[in-house]
């Protein structure tokens, strides 16, 4: 596996894993992603910004996509019943929206995509990576605990979505 800067070719790939990811959400019955959230908009945005990855093999299939970046997270500036390990004012990473095609999950690609950005943070000298989830997404949190993510407080997402915090010191 290999992951890139995702362009605007791969919207409709990235839209296919999205909603894909939307409909397991809902059949688990977690309403995280059911408001229209993320759209094609966000990721044409993430990709201007160079913030959009996908994950692909050596078929050149893309098997998941994620956005990530060391921009400041407005929404993590305040945590509430927690604090971050690291503090607002020095750097780190962030990611959101990742998401595996249905066809493609359980194969260790969201492992690779967390050691793949740890790598990233480490070329840049930046040792903490953030992310939050639903606290009904216990996938995604079993996963982040497996990795080493220390559960840090609630944050509030800008739509007012509460969220679960997790933060990782990167060596």
């Amino acid at each position: 596996m290999k992951i890139r800067l995702s362009t605007i070719d791969d919207i409709p790939r990235i839209m296919v894993i999205i909603n894909d990811a939307k409909a397991l959400l809902k059949s688990l019955n977690i309403d995280q992603w059911q408001n229209g959230y993320p759209n094609q908009a966000q990721v044409e945005n993430d990709i201007v910004n160079k913030e959009s990855y996908v994950i692909f093999n050596d078929e050149n299939k893309i098997l998941a996509t994620t956005m990530f970046t060391t921009r400041k997270e407005p929404t993590y500036k305040k945590v509430i019943d927690g604090n971050w390990f690291i503090d607002e004012s020095l750097p780190y990473g962030v990611i959101h929206r990742l998401a595996i095609a249905e066809e493609f999950r359980g194969m260790g690609i969201a492992k690779f995509v967390f050691e793949e950005l740890h790598q990233n943070l480490i070329q840049q000298n930046i040792k903490s990576l953030k992310i939050d989830t639903h606290e009904e997404n216990l996938g995604m949190q079993s996963l982040i605990k497996k990795m080493g993510y220390k559960y840090c407080g609630i944050i509030y997402t800008n739509y007012g979505a509460k969220r679960l915090a997790f933060e990782k010191m990167i060596k």
